[in-house]
């Protein structure tokens, strides 16, 4: 596959090795780091394997995020979403606003709610149970992709019971997946830097361990662009592969790009933020490489990064697209270049103009809905 590539050695022999086999943290790190030649060779090893490992489709969700409240007591370096209670821009959806936003996008054709908000101060279980079962009992067939580890745990203090019990309550309740979100960077020395509130980087693998035990999988997420090294975005897919290893809990990874123009560290004179367009894909591709098939799923943000750079991301070894969104408050208030809500349609198009299959999944990438080309056209 390499004889006529301008590549070095050591690239070649490493790029070889992950047609078959994972590739060491080792490896990972020195991958990170190729320049020049040697990253188209990368990019394309990473799509052959996406390639083969899930085909030519190209799977995204009609989805709608719940944003049900910007107050929040963990106020993240990176993060422009979230607001004093005394704000007054803050705000808290009532059952009604809830149920309004969720009847929209019903009628739109929705498969999940993404429910999400900021971090409480008196946020018990019996309040996120009361959200879940607002919308489970009006809307039984609609996943609920909802909360954050931190979120979670901090209810379970509040409530005064276990993690292991929080979790299962949840799902009683009607939560069926859980986003990745309070991971950013797995490391402490960074998550000191930009989420000092936060829970710790050992606390956040056992939550969602504890999750994934219980029978609440879901996704995995990576932040990078901040403060953290290459070597800790390299350590970050580790610590991932590891839990994945576990317990198979995972359904997906998410590389999230920060978008730092409007970040409070940015505001506050921090420099050098924001990854490159070549990190980007780099990223993307040592993820492929890093975890093959144990997680199949790589996700491009298309919010975050953009149409025309998502649809380049696909070819670093992703295969998913995300969500419709119907809105996105936390991504809208960091400066998402496209906007926070999409159509199938478009992404639909994305993907055919790569020459490959669009899909539409669930929440749980367990049903999957193939899109007539027809209907298409005529609903645009």
């Amino acid at each position: 596959m390499f004889d006529k590539l301008p590549i070095s050695s050591e690239t070649e022999r490493i790029l070889a090795k992950s047609l078959d086999e994972v590739i060491t943290v080792e490896e990972a790190n020195y991958l990170m780091n190729v320049k020049g030649s040697d990253l188209y060779p990368l990019l394309a090893t990473a799509d052959f394997l996406r390639s083969d490992i899930v085909g030519d489709d190209v799977t995204f969700i009609n989805n709608c995020n719940i944003n049900f409240t910007n107050i929040c007591t963990v106020r993240c370096g990176f993060c422009a979403f979230g607001k004093d209670r005394d704000d007054p821009d803050a705000y808290i959806l009532d059952d009604k606003a809830i149920l309004s936003k969720a009847q929209g996008a019903v009628e739109k054709g929705v498969h999940e709610f993404c429910l999400m908000g900021g971090v409480l101060p008196d946020a018990d279980i019996e309040y996120y149970e009361h959200l879940l079962s607002l919308l489970k009992d009006t809307y039984p067939d609609v996943l609920i992709h909802g909360f954050s580890p931190t979120m979670v745990n901090d209810a379970s203090i509040l409530s005064g019971i276990s993690i292991e019990e929080a979790f299962e309550r949840l799902k009683s309740a009607g939560l069926d997946t859980l986003p990745g979100t309070a991971a950013e960077i797995l490391t402490d020395r960074s998550r000191e830097l930009i989420c000092p509130e936060k829970v710790s980087t050992q606390e956040w693998i056992n939550i969602v361990k504890t999750a994934h035990e219980v029978g609440v999988g879901g996704s995995a997420t990576i932040m990078y662009g901040h403060v953290e090294t290459l070597g800790e975005r390299v350590e970050h897919i580790d610590i991932i592969r590891r839990i994945q290893e576990e317990t198979h809990g995972f359904t997906e990874f998410i590389p999230m790009t920060f978008m730092h123009e409007y970040s409070p560290i940015f505001l506050e004179g921090q420099k050098n933020l924001g990854a490159s367009g070549t990190e980007d894909l780099k990223l993307y591709a040592v993820s492929r490489l890093m975890l093959r098939d144990l997680i199949p799923n790589i996700q491009v943000s298309w919010v975050k990064m953009g149409y025309r750079f998502a649809q380049v991301s696909l070819t670093a070894g992703a295969n998913d697209l995300g969500g419709t969104l119907g809105g996105d408050e936390l991504s809208e208030a960091s400066g998402a270049p496209d906007g926070i809500e999409t159509s199938i349609s478009t992404l639909s198009d994305m993907v055919r103009n790569l020459g490959r299959n669009p899909i539409e999944r669930n929440s749980k990438y367990t049903e999957f809905y193939p899109i007539d080309s027809t209907l298409e056209v005529l609903s645009k």
